[in-house]
């Protein structure tokens, strides 16, 4: 990647990957973006955003780069309720208000349903708390607990249905907390 960032959003769509915002080495949030093509292994600056984000998610849904949430360096941790929407196509941004709930980190719990985002905390009451998700196809694999310090609880939701089906069998040395998931596909 061409800068160094971390807490960044990413997707992917058609074998582009795009990588956005997140923040430097000095934790100054970012608004730029860039997109790395896969087949030719080159990265393309995209255009920036309108406003810099730190830990924000990054979701595709169809031709569309959702950047969810996120804070500007000024507002540690305030997250804010908008999203910023890039028109693969086109490469022009659009920004989205009142897409996620303002104050909620969407780090790895954003969902996608119909026509609207939603919150993974909200979907059981077994996941209230240190959420994580990673889309499997037509599955999405859940974790989180119902409290803060309770067991951490292992999920598979069918997106046909919304039904949330608990995964029992866990080792022990894969029962922790997770900070953040993905899935790749190769």
């Amino acid at each position: 990647m061409p800068e160094t960032r971390s807490f960044f959003a990413a997707g992917e769509l058609d074998g582009r990957i795009i990588v956005a915002c997140g923040h430097d080495e000095h934790k100054n949030a970012l608004r730029t973006a860039w997109e790395y093509d896969a087949r030719m292994d080159e990265w393309k600056e995209l255009k920036p955003m309108s406003e810099e984000r730190d830990e924000c998610q990054g979701v595709v849904i169809g031709s569309e780069f959702w950047m969810v949430s996120g804070y500007r360096t000024d507002n540690q941790g305030q997250f804010e309720g908008s999203a910023e929407v890039m028109e693969l196509e086109t490469g022009q941004w659009f920004r989205v208000e009142e897409a996620w709930k303002a104050s909620q980190c969407p780090r790895s719990c954003v969902g996608v349903g119909k026509e609207k985002l939603f919150s993974w905390a909200d979907c059981d009451s077994a996941i209230r708390v240190g959420v994580c998700s990673a889309p499997l196809g037509e599955w999405t694999f859940v974790s989180g607990s119902a409290h803060q310090g309770g067991p951490t609880g292992f999920f598979l939701v069918d997106q046909q249905t919304g039904k949330c089906n608990t995964i029992d069998e866990i080792s022990q040395q894969f029962s922790g907390f997770i900070q953040s998931g993905c899935c790749v596909d190769i």
